[in-house]
């Protein structure tokens, strides 16, 4: 399989929500093998379709669950259910990155449960519960496959520190749309 370039912010398929997966297809395990090869290249937890540069309801994971296992997986077509009411910011705890704003970490207060519902490669529906960091993981995938990026999220300070970062790194003003995990080379379009 191959490790694909990761969009960054400021890419217009990362703010647009993708569409749903009709037929696993040849294609399809193809994208999701690559999806894993990426995930893994980068250091990642979790990784959406359109973080590659495809516009379809998957995304990839595998996260550390509060017990200090692992979950991994993928999700067809998910619907998420968030769990819980939202715990109140923690500077300290709620640090969250993204593949897609490389290198940095902003505190986002997440709902503590999650739940998402699916399907897996073969077409059986799938349900993956979790919560903590697992459950940060469900959320955060799912926002990106409905156009949502965890900056978007950001309030106060850090929404305002999220945008100058993105301003200082020259992401956007740039056109720079795309990262190489195999090469950490950026590319411009």
């Amino acid at each position: 399989m191959a490790v694909r370039p990761i969009t960054v912010i400021g890419h217009k398929a990362l703010h647009q929500p993708t569409r749903k997966v009709r037929e696993v297809t040849d294609e399809i395990r193809t994208l999701v093998a690559d999806m894993y090869d990426t995930m893994e290249a980068a250091e990642g937890v979790g990784l959406a379709a359109n973080q590659v540069g495809v516009r379809l309801r998957i995304f990839v994971y595998d996260c550390p669950t509060d017990d200090g296992g692992r979950a991994r997986g993928e999700v067809i077509n998910p619907v998420l259910e968030r769990l819980g009411n939202p715990s109140p910011l923690n500077e300290d705890e709620d640090g969250e990155g993204c593949l897609s704003v490389p290198g940095e970490y902003f505190p986002l207060a997440r709902h503590p449960r999650a739940r998402v519902t699916g399907t897996d490669l073969e077409g059986n529906e799938i349900l993956v519960e979790g919560e903590g960091y697992l459950a940060r993981c469900l959320q955060h995938e799912t926002d990106h496959l409905d156009g949502y990026l965890y900056v978007d999220r950001l309030t106060g300070p850090w929404k305002r520190e999220a945008r100058e970062t993105v301003k200082d790194r020259g992401w956007a003003a740039n056109n720079v749309t795309k990262w190489d995990p195999a090469t950490e080379q950026a590319d411009k379009v």
